[in-house]
């Protein structure tokens, strides 16, 4: 398969990088390391004719912080990066734990810490070759009208697959957006949406500078996830468990899956069985099965989909008992 032919220029600032795409408009996209837009493009899925390199972009590229006062990450850092710097497997060691599930060294070494919260949502109709796609007369989230995983439904339920985006909603990230307009700051949980083509509240002229990671405070988390392979594949079920302590009793809980659906899924049942109790092993039952409960993987990505929601409950027990 062969990249269509596209312009492709570098800018040397934020300043410039916003303008250029403000002149262009929705011909043209950001690209960082490329790993997700130059696939996407090589089956006709995405075809801007402008591409927009911010790779090298200054800014994009640095680590700045730590736990005690929280931390900024460059959107351009590569996942190699993060899985190998001191401060984040010291003070965020989730980060660097999901990071080090993501593909494989050598696409990790040019895919980035941005491009991964930004993923394209995924579906076994929907990522396939044009000629494929062709052939079952394309999908709702490209070139078709009917979505193929529920025919009577007018929305796309391609999933969100992104191992960074659950650990991000589960602590409580800010992510941090340039545009012409200025700069918008918007929680990790706030970015996503339950559609599989409208899968991100953010305008195709954004560009994400930075991700800004909390103060520790005490609080722990942490990050599972289901695949076929030990390597390469896409999550098609992700846990990210977060709690905060107030001696013996649990202040503050998150439970979120990923994989399952256009976008990640905070369990707040799971949450309440956490709450104003200890975590014991009754309690992370409880919660596990609230997950189990709540769990409804759509059948368009790798394993029985039946058996996927079976093992929200197991894979939220493993990242409980992990915090304990």
């Amino acid at each position: 398969m062969r990249l269509p032919k596209f312009e492709y220029r570098r800018p040397q600032t934020i300043a410039e990088a916003v303008k250029i795409i403000g002149d262009v408009g929705p011909d043209a996209q950001f690209v960082a390391g490329g790993t997700d837009l130059y696939p996407n493009m090589k089956r006709r899925q995405q075809t801007p004719k402008t591409v927009i390199s911010v790779m090298r972009l200054p800014e994009l590229n640095q680590i700045t912080g730590d736990g005690s006062h929280g931390l900024r990450i460059g959107a351009s850092v590569t996942l190699t990066d993060i899985c190998d710097n001191e401060i984040i497997n010291r003070d965020y060691p989730v980060v660097a734990r999901a990071a080090k599930t993501i593909s494989t060294p050598l696409l990790r070494n040019m895919g980035t810490i941005g491009g991964n919260l930004l993923l394209d949502t995924r579906c076994n109709y929907y990522d396939q070759n044009f000629e494929w796609r062709k052939g079952i007369n394309f999908c709702l989230k490209k070139d078709g009208d009917v979505c193929w995983v529920a025919v009577g439904s007018s929305k796309c339920w391609a999933v969100q697959s992104s191992d960074l985006v659950p650990v991000m909603v589960a602590i409580g990230a800010k992510l941090r957006f340039a545009s012409t307009l200025g700069e918008r700051v918007v929680e990790a949980a706030g970015l996503y949406n339950d559609d599989g083509i409208e899968y991100l509240h953010k305008r195709p002229d954004e560009l994400m500078v930075s991700i800004d990671l909390p103060p520790t405070n005490g609080w722990r988390a942490s990050y599972h996830k289901l695949r076929r392979r030990g390597a390469f594949d896409f999550p098609v079920l992700g846990v990210a468990a977060y709690i905060r302590n107030e001696g013996d009793i649990v202040s503050d809980a998150k439970v979120v899956l990923g994989g399952i659906a256009p976008s990640p899924i905070e369990i707040k049942e799971a949450s309440n069985a956490l709450v104003g109790k200890s975590l014991t092993e009754d309690q992370i039952q409880l919660a596990a099965e609230a997950a189990y409960v709540k769990a409804r993987p759509l059948d368009n990505t790798d394993f029985v989909y039946q058996w996927r929601k079976q093992m929200a409950r197991q894979y939220t027990l493993r990242a409980l008992r992990e915090l304990v």
